[in-house]
């Protein structure tokens, strides 16, 4: 059996296994991605794998260099692919994806037993000496959003001259206009209508 068919059918497996688990991640037919522990536990991690083209004669690519696992210490890291990489040792030449995220399900206390989460630098500012100066940036205020209601209360308000503001009742006075022509045109049409039936009596 060639390694391509080997790994067709551990693709197969994997996919069967692990359809509805939120802890395997399929990225592509040769890269996964698997939790271990939950995503709110400290103690969780998130294993990379990638096969060369001569897995499983080969060992697998491990990684934990995803962004999820920026809490976790490089030498724990390292701790933690060292154990996998002897596992991997240990199976290599069989199909062992199952055996190795098993592994690391049921070893996950072990290999996270010395895991110290590691401070950010936000958290670390955060955390520092309060008698030191630091500069505290003010949020900007936001603008307060107004009703309709609340606008024409504001806008019957007088300046400090006692005047209300140039065009504060522009809307009044196109209202008023509309309704001058709309009276104009009926009385017109009504005009044209009176002395067309007089002239027709």
């Amino acid at each position: 059996m060639t390694a391509n068919e080997e790994q067709e059918m551990e693709l197969e497996a994997l996919r069967s296994i692990y359809e509805g688990d939120d802890c395997f991640k399929e990225l592509s037919s040769v890269s996964f991605q698997f939790r271990i522990g939950d995503h709110d536990e400290s103690k969780s991690f998130l294993l990379d794998v990638s096969w060369p083209e001569t897995y499983p004669e080969t060992a697998p690519h491990l990684s934990l260099d995803a962004f999820f696992n920026n809490r976790i210490s490089p030498e724990n890291k390292q701790f933690i692919t060292s154990k996998l990489q002897e596992q991997v040792e240990v199976n290599l030449g069989t199909s062992m994806m199952y055996t190795l995220f098993e592994w690391a399900k049921e070893n996950q206390e072990m290999l996270m037993e010395n895991h110290q989460p590691v401070m950010s630098a936000v958290t670390l500012t955060s955390n520092t000496d309060t008698n030191s100066p630091v500069s505290v940036t003010k949020k900007k205020e936001k603008k307060e959003q107004l009703t309709k209601a609340q606008k024409r209360k504001m806008i019957g308000r007088t300046d400090n001259k006692g005047e209300l503001p140039r065009g504060w009742n522009w809307v009044d006075v196109i209202k008023h206009v509309s309704i001058l022509r709309h009276i104009r045109c009926m009385n017109s049409s009504l005009i044209y209508f009176h002395t067309s039936f007089d002239s027709y009596i």
